[in-house]
C-alpha cells in the first residue's frame, strides 16, 4: 500500500519508518528542507534507539523516501497521515492546531483522487469533524475520508511500541476508512495486537485519557514518596506492593522529579481545556497538573537541604538532562527548573547527558556542559541524578568519592542502592527512602496491655 506521512518529527518519522518496514511504500513529507536533506543523507533529527538503522534499511530497499513536495509525496497514496506538531498554545494551554489545519488545506488542493486522511497527531475531540469540513470547503476529491489513529509511543522505546503495540485505536465514520486502516496494520495481526474501532471523537479522547491517567499514576506515587519520607517507609517496596495487584500494575509507579516530555504536560492541559469548553470539571487531572508543577519546582530545594540549606558557592554535578532516558527530548524536562534554580541560588552547575546536551544548552545557558560524568563530578560538592540512563547505574561510586569535594548524592531517580552509596562514603538522599524533604515524623501510638502498662 502507498502511504504518505506529513511531518517528520518524532511521531511521523518513527511511524513512517515502521510502516515501511511492514512492506508499505511510504513517503515522508516535511517543509523543512534542511531536515529532509539530512534524512536523505541518513542523519536523524531525533535520538531514538534503532531508528537510524531502521530508516537506512528501508531507504536502501526503496520502501521509504523523503520529500518537501506535498503533491509528489501524496500522489497515488491510499492513506495520508498527518503527524505534525500540536504544541500547547500560549496563554490557555489548548492544543495549537495551526500546523494540522494548514496541512489539511494544502492537502485538499493537491489530492488527485480520494484518500483516507488519518490524524496521527494528538488532537482535541472534534478535530476530525473540522478536518472533514475543511477538506470539503477546499475542494478535496469526493470520497475522501477522515480517520483518527492516535499514537501511543514511548520515547526511547518507540519502535518496539509501534511494532508490538498494546492496542491499535482507529476512529472512523465509514467502512472505507476502517478497511484501509485494517489493511495498513494487517502485518500486526500475527502478533494478535488488539485493534479497537471506534468513532472519531472517541479515538481522539482516548489518547488524552490514556496520557492523563498515566500522569495521575506518576503524581500519585510521587506524593506517596513524600509520605514515605515522613514515616520512614520505602517507596520502592510500596510501589512493588501495590504494583503486583493486577488491577493497578507496576508501570508508571517509579517516583522521581515529575513528568515532562512532549506528551503528558501538553496533553493534560489540552484535556482540561476540552473539559472546560464542554462545561465538565476534571478535578483529578487539574490537581495532577498542579502537583507535577510543584514537584519539578521543588527539586532544587532537595539539593539545597542536602547541602545544609544553601547552594551558594557550591559546585553541583547534574547527571541527566533529558526528560527520560533513551531520548534527547528536553521538552518540559524536570532538569530545566532544577538547574536554573540552582544557578539562581549561586551554585555552579556541571551537567552531563549522553544524548541531550545540545538541546539542553538553550534551556540552561548558565550551566557548564561536559562530555563525561566523572568530569561533571570533579570537585563537586554534590552529585544529582536527574535522568535514569542505564549507563549511570554502572558508574564507579568509589571513583566519584575520590574526585568529589563533597560526599553527597541526591538521587532523584533512585538509581543507586543507598547501602552501596554509603559504603563508598556518601551521604545518600533518594526519593521516598532518604532524608531530604522529610516532613514531621509520624508518631506511632501503641494500643493494648503493653501501652496500658505505661
Amino acid at each position: 500500500m502507498r502511504i504518505a506521512m506529513i511531518g517528520t518529527g518524532y511521531v511521523g518519522l518513527v511511524s513512517g519508518a515502521c510502516l515501511s518496514d511492514f512492506g508499505h511504500d511510504v513517503v515522508c513529507i516535511d517543509k523543512d528542507a534542511g531536515k529532509i536533506e539530512a534524512l536523505k543523507n541518513g542523519i536523524m533529527p531525533i535520538w531514538e534507539p534503532g531508528l537510524e538503522a531502521l530508516v537506512k534499511a528501508n531507504v536502501d530497499r526503496g520502501r521509504l523516501s523523503f520529500t518537501t513536495d506535498l503533491a509528489t509525496g501524496v500522489e497515488g497514496a491510499e492513506a495520508v497521515f498527518i503527524a505534525v506538531g500540536t504544541p500547547a498554545r500560549r496563554g490557555d494551554g489548548h492544543a495549537d492546531l495551526t500546523f494540522v489545519f494548514d496541512a489539511v488545506r494544502e492537502l485538499a488542493h493537491v489530492l488527485k483522487g480520494p484518500a483516507v486522511v488519518v490524524t496521527k497527531s494528538t488532537v482535541p475531540v472534534g478535530t476530525g469533524d473540522r478536518i472533514t469540513e475543511l477538506l470539503q470547503q477546499e475542494g478535496a476529491p469526493a470520497g475522501t475520508s477522515v480517520a483518527s489513529n492516535p499514537e501511543f509511543l514511548r520515547e526511547g522505546a518507540a519502535i518496539r511500541d509501534f511494532k508490538i503495540p498494546d492496542r491499535i485505536v482507529v476512529g472512523a465514520e465509514d467502512d472505507r476508512a476502517r478497511e484501509v486502516l485494517r489493511e495498513i496494520y494487517r502485518p500486526l495481526f500475527l502478533n494478535q495486537a488488539p485493534m479497537l474501532f471506534t468513532g472519531r471523537r472517541t479515538a481522539e479522547l482516548t489518547k488524552y485519557a490514556a496520557n492523563a491517567f498515566l500522569a495521575v499514576k506518576i503524581s500519585f506515587i510521587n506524593e506517596i514518596a513524600n509520605l514515605c519520607e515522613a514515616v520512614d517507609a520505602d517507596v520502592q517496596d510500596v510501589a512493588r506492593g501495590i504494583g503486583l495487584d493486577n488491577r493497578i500494575g507496576p508501570k508508571f509507579l517509579h517516583p522521581g522529579p515529575g513528568y515532562g516530555g512532549s506528551c503528558f504536560p501538553k496533553d493534560t492541559l489540552a484535556l482540561l481545556q476540552t473539559a472546560n469548553e464542554a462545561g465538565v470539571e476534571q478535578r483529578i487531572v487539574k490537581t495532577v497538573v498542579d502537583v507535577n508543577d510543584d514537584r519539578k519546582n521543588s527539586m532544587a530545594d532537595r539539593v539545597s537541604k542536602a547541602l545544609d540549606g544553601s547552594v551558594s558557592g557550591k559546585r553541583v554535578a547534574v547527571l541527566g538532562l533529558a526528560f527520560k532516558q533513551n531520548t534527547d527530548d528536553m521538552r518540559d524536562a524536570p532538569s530545566i527548573p532544577l538547574v536554573n534554580r540552582l544557578l539562581e541560588g549561586g551554585a555552579t552547575v556541571a551537567a552531563f547527558d549522553p544524548a541531550a546536551t545540545e538541546n539542553a544548552r538553550k534551556f540552561m545557558p548558565g550551566a557548564e556542559f561536559v562530555s563525561d560524568p566523572y568530569e561533571a563530578a570533579r570537585d563537586a560538592d554534590a552529585l544529582v541524578v536527574v535522568t535514569e540512563w542505564d549507563e549511570f547505574r554502572a558508574l564507579d561510586l568509589d571513583r566519584f568519592a575520590r574526585i568529589m569535594r563533597g560526599k553527597i548524592i541526591v538521587d532523584l531517580r533512585n538509581v543507586y542502592n543507598p547501602d552501596d552509596a554509603e559504603e563508598a562514603g556518601f551521604e545518600y538522599f533518594g526519593i521516598g527512602r532518604g532524608k531530604v524533604g522529610r516532613g514531621p515524623r509520624l508518631k506511632l501510638v501503641k494500643n493494648g496491655p503493653e501501652a496500658a502498662a505505661r
